[in-house]
């Protein structure tokens, strides 16, 4: 059978993409920019330190209520370090801000909104003692990875902006989040969590000798 020139066209419309199939194939999972989204380094820059500016006046007051509800002497002393820390942090992005000519507006930053929540969910969920300790390290340890995160990245963008001052200031802070992380590791591997272990055990033995009381 002979295949003619209309028959080969035929095909060629049968197999060639729809109109407009290519374009949403390419643009399929691409999140669309708000119309205030940051369009240069400079912006994005800005628009991070008024997160993290709002996120480290958050620790304040949720600092307060982590040192309530801990009950090891050396915990309740790094949450207080922490706080003082926290709020000279808190001027020096307001130094920041001026250094590079911007006001001190504060962003609302819902990765930090979500971690404070989980160490409220956290409190919650844990009798008070060692085991509430150690829960309360691991929700704060989780603050400081994602300042460190967030605070290293921020020194990176002002060096490449030229704010040599700015990152400066900005490497200050970061040096000062490691050395929390560092203090919490150091409570937690020290006496908390063996504490907790040890609660645990204790527990689990009293439930196993009301048991043999009743046999």
């Amino acid at each position: 059978m002979k295949t003619t020139e209309k028959d080969t066209e035929k095909a060629k419309k049968n197999t060639a993409p729809k109109k407009g199939t290519e374009k949403t194939s390419s643009s399929a999972g691409k999140v669309k920019a708000k119309s205030s989204a940051a369009e240069g380094l400079r912006e994005l820059f800005v628009d991070s330190l008024k997160d993290i500016y709002w996120a480290e006046k958050a620790l304040t007051k949720a600092l307060p209520k982590m040192k309530k509800n801990a009950t090891t002497e050396n915990l309740i002393a790094a949450i207080e370090d922490h706080l003082e820390v926290t709020k000279n942090q808190v001027s020096r992005l307001e130094e920041v801000f001026q250094i590079i000519g911007e006001k001190a507006v504060a962003k609302k930053c819902d990765a930090m909104d979500g971690l404070i929540k989980e160490g409220e969910s956290i409190m919650e969920e844990t009798e008070i003692g060692a085991v509430r300790d150690a829960g309360i390290i691991a929700a704060s340890q989780k603050i400081e990875h994602y300042e460190i995160a967030t605070y290293g990245t921020l020194v990176a963008f002002a060096k490449t902006l030229g704010e040599d001052k700015a990152a400066k200031l900005l490497s200050e802070t970061l040096a000062e989040e490691k050395d929390a992380d560092v203090t919490l590791t150091e409570a937690a591997y020290n006496t908390i969590n063996f504490d907790a272990v040890d609660e645990e055990e204790e527990e689990e033995e009293e439930e196993g000798t009301k048991k043999d009381s009743k046999k």
